[in-house]
């Protein structure tokens, strides 16, 4: 197993002050959690609580000399028996007043991307912002309800471009999606004769609720000038095989569009997925929709979804950092080697909670099926390649958006 560093102490930094020396933590990071959160615990011999830990304070949790999260203390506990005097704070990262507060919408409004982000996000305190993506063209307005939450809408702006939101350690709010692309920053492994383990748990979840065969996206759109355009056939958009390469989706759509006044109806996109080995249909309806071409993403993500669901791997390992002293993060990729799962692949990182106490620092690790999330972000050029043995099961990325 890889050595601990012993300089990977715990440290909050709140008002120009650092305080560690924590006797239990929890930090947590995941892509697929709006907030990321945190809890301390200390006990305090000399029963005198630090004046300067209140509510509200912004903070900073570092391991070692490194950031790992930046937010607030949500809460404040003190509590004293005869035996102790414990202090307990726990917090989110930046994210949490997204999540916590209504948006500054008192109309329904159509807004894009870079509108919500203006008069929705700035106005809460987040300034520092990154647009993390090379292959979207897209920008779908998306309507704002008065009483959506701030994070609910800036969500589903950013996918009206195919991204998603998170925050960096630092407060970053990026806006985009994974590169696929990159190396994996180590390898986990756990064989039957112990040699080179480095994985204290291994757990495997395989499951069939929520993923489905076959996915139909029904929509229709109201009249606009814009639509005068008449429909074609639809963009393909591309899924998987029976292999694990790429399956057309099959779109159509119907009804009267010469006209610009009059709306399009039944706009239909059809997407499925070969690892579901029986019929399992879903039919999804939206509302009103602006073309064809987002009818087809809608097919698209919504099955990527379906199938991220179907695979769960979960870690634990000792220490915070991988075998080269890099902290575990996600968005990572990290090949895994498992004799009795069976399993030697590459997983995407989804999330990851580092803890500690008396039983020293551990790590536990959040994995998905990798190229499956948000997947067209950095759309990956295709490449010949010429291999000997098994085709290795992947997603294929394509341009979709492309005018």
């Amino acid at each position: 197993m890889p050595m601990q560093n012993n300089d990977d102490k715990i440290s909050l930094v709140i008002a120009g002050r650092s305080h560690s020396d924590w006797s239990s933590y929890r930090i947590d990071s995941d892509f697929l959690k709006a907030a990321d959160g945190w809890q301390l615990q200390l006990g305090l011999p000399e029963k005198v609580f630090p004046a300067d830990i209140v509510r509200g304070a912004p903070v900073r949790l570092q391991v070692g000399d490194e950031t790992v999260l930046s937010g607030r203390v949500d809460s404040v506990r003190r509590s004293v028996s005869r035996q102790s005097c414990t202090l307990t704070l726990s917090g989110r990262d930046d994210a949490a007043i997204l999540v916590d507060c209504a948006a500054p919408v008192f109309s329904a409004n159509q807004l894009t991307l870079d509108e919500v982000i203006d008069r929705i996000v700035r106005p809460l305190g987040i300034q520092r912002i990154r647009i993390q993506a090379s292959g979207v063209s897209r920008n779908d307005k998306v309507v704002i309800e008065p009483g959506m939450r701030a994070w609910d809408a800036l969500a589903k702006a950013a996918a009206g471009r195919g991204l998603w939101p998170w925050f960096e350690p630092d407060g970053t709010l990026v806006v985009g999606g994974p590169d696929y692309t990159t190396t994996p920053v180590d390898t986990l492994i756990l064989k039957l004769d112990g040699t080179g383990n480095n994985v204290m748990e291994l757990d495997d979840t395989r499951s069939i609720n929520g993923c489905f065969s076959e996915l139909t996206v029904l929509a229709q759109s109201h009249a606009r000038r814009a639509d005068s355009k008449k429909q074609v056939a639809v963009v393909p958009l591309d899924i998987w095989n029976e292999d694990g390469s790429v399956h057309t989706l099959s779109g159509q759509d119907s009804g009267n569009t010469d006209n610009g006044q009059t709306g399009i109806h039944n706009m239909k996109a059809v997407a499925t997925d070969p690892t579901v080995d029986y019929y399992r249909p879903q039919i999804i309806t939206q509302g009103d929709t602006s073309n064809m071409e987002q009818v087809n993403w809608r097919a698209k993500k919504m099955m990527s979804d379906a199938r991220l669901s179907g695979l769960d791997i979960v870690a634990l390992v000792a220490g915070h950092r991988t075998a080269d002293g890099v902290l575990w993060q996600p968005g990572q990729r990290v090949r895994i080697v498992s004799e009795l799962h069976g399993i030697d692949a590459i997983f995407f990182l989804m999330g990851r909670e580092f803890s500690g106490g008396r039983n020293g620092q551990t790590t536990r690790l959040r994995f998905k099926e990798d190229g499956v999330w948000i997947p067209d972000a950095f759309p990956r050029e295709k490449k010949r390649h010429h291999r000997r043995g098994k085709k290795k099961k992947e997603v294929t990325i394509v341009k979709v958006w492309e005018k």
